[in-house]
């Protein structure tokens, strides 16, 4: 009971904005108005979006540019982690110098990579100039990669950075055990600190593909969702829709959908948790049997 009135409040503060974007997609809403004012028009927001080949666009782009940069992130992080997982001298100001594209702002990383990928000044055509190769149109033909390239340097450090705090929580005892039997360093990786880091990995891939799904500051500065609609991720496409279409029902209706998509993501991700750990229970009661 003493908890209520703090779990109340938390559950007003929580609800009551999704409730609140709920209701304005099933409205005609145009900013100038008042929610009040506006018509109900139940589900034709989504309705109309269901059919609308630039939210597709959107929607596939979104798709393709999330699993990629989560799934590179994971690799490079994941593998740094293990590379840098011991002590030796000045570890630490390596460990402190590779988080530091995470403490940038979005917007200053979209402008320095945009002068980067510059066709005349950038660092990458100058580079390939001076061994002789042709200049690259990178945001012009390869705007996708671009930005996936642009994401993965900010974010990797946070993969990394998860992923050595799990491999130095791992217990020592597991570790030593598997030396003594003789096992190798990639035999360790593979049968020992990866499945122990697993539950860890799980949450981490989440956080960075619900975060992937959202990026809108970085993509804006670099390539501004263009050329066409190659790089207008949904963030984007509902940003545009709100603000130089005036449709907020349908900027609504969108940010629903993807909140759904989020939503599933998240439960598949616990599911697929749940079922590692009930597996790990199953076969150490089974160990403990044998032994």
């Amino acid at each position: 009971m003493f908890i209520a009135p703090a779990a109340l409040v938390m559950i007003i503060a929580l609800f009551y904005p999704i409730l609140f974007m709920v209701w304005g997609s099933f409205r005609d809403w145009d900013p100038s108005q008042n929610i009040s004012e506006t018509e109900f028009v139940g589900l034709a927001n989504y309705a109309k979006l269901l059919v609308d080949p630039a939210f597709h666009t959107s929607f596939w782009v979104t798709l393709v540019f999330a699993f990629t940069v989560v799934a590179v992130e994971m690799v490079l992080g994941v593998g740094l982690a293990l590379l840098l997982d011991r002590n030796i001298r000045g570890m630490s100001v390596l460990r402190t110098m590779f988080i530091l594209p995470m403490m940038i702002a979005p917007v200053v990383v979209g402008l320095v990579w945009r002068y980067m990928f510059h066709q005349t000044y950038g660092t990458f055509n100058r580079a390939l100039e001076a061994v002789g190769l042709p200049a690259v149109n990178w945001l012009g033909q390869n705007p996708l990669l671009s930005v996936i390239i642009a994401d993965i340097w900010q974010w990797t450090p946070f993969i990394f950075i998860l992923s050595l705090a799990a491999l130095q929580s791992l217990p020592r005892s597991a570790l030593e055990a598997a030396r003594i039997d003789g096992a190798t360093g990639w035999q360790q990786v593979i049968h020992i600190k990866l499945p122990l880091m697993m539950p860890v990995l799980i949450v981490t891939m989440l956080l960075r593909l619900i975060d992937a799904f959202k990026v809108l500051e970085v993509i804006l500065v670099l390539t501004g969702g263009g050329p066409g609609l190659s790089t207008e991720i949904l963030a984007l496409r509902i940003a545009r829709t709100a603000r130089e279409f005036r449709e907020l029902g349908e900027a609504a209706a969108m940010s629903n959908y993807l909140l759904m998509l989020l939503m599933v993501l998240t439960l598949g991700m616990f599911a697929f948790t749940r079922w590692q750990e009930a597996r790990a229970r199953r076969l150490r009661f089974a160990a403990e049997e044998e032994g």
